[in-house]
């Protein structure tokens, strides 16, 4: 598997490192008070039609963006036919961040981060299985073909 694709493999360790820094550093992203982030959150609490948008929202939608390349790229890696593994190992992944948080100062294990980041992972092989329909049922029909063309030649 990782030999067939060497240059998708090379991408997925780099992406999973690119997690691992981000999830496992010592401190959160954009920490300060006067951070980009929060200057944008407290404009936005400023006005009624934007005032749902909050620290804690954000950050839930950016951990399940960052997880959708991570399921997207294990279901490439995996195949379609283990979806389901992508899927756990997404999960799994999480956890293993979470408890390894635990041991880092300045760093919160949340449950909602293992939702949020399953989540991210679920969608992109979700998508993956999307993007993939149309190859994998032209190989369906390619196998079906020469099966046939098999037995006619056998027969």
């Amino acid at each position: 598997m990782f030999r067939r694709h060497p240059v998708l493999t090379a991408l997925t360790v780099a992406y999973l490192g690119l997690v691992a820094w981000i999830t496992l550093g010592p401190q959160p992203l954009d920490d300060r008070a006067e951070g980009l982030l929060y200057r944008a959150l407290r404009v936005f609490g400023r006005h009624a039609s934007t005032e749902w948008i909050t620290y804690d929202r954000v950050e839930f939608a950016a951990n399940i963006a960052m997880f959708v390349p991570v399921g997207l790229f294990l279901l490439l890696l995996l195949g379609r036919r283990q979806w389901w593994l992508a899927i756990l190992i997404g999960f799994l992944m999480t956890v293993a961040i979470e408890v390894a948080q635990l041991g880092i100062p300045g760093r919160v294990s949340d449950l909602r981060d293992i939702v949020s980041n399953t989540s991210g992972a679920t969608l992109g092989v979700l998508a993956g299985l999307v993007l993939t329909a149309g190859a994998a049922r032209r190989l369906r029909r390619e196998r079906a073909r020469r099966s046939v063309r098999a037995e006619t030649i056998a027969g």
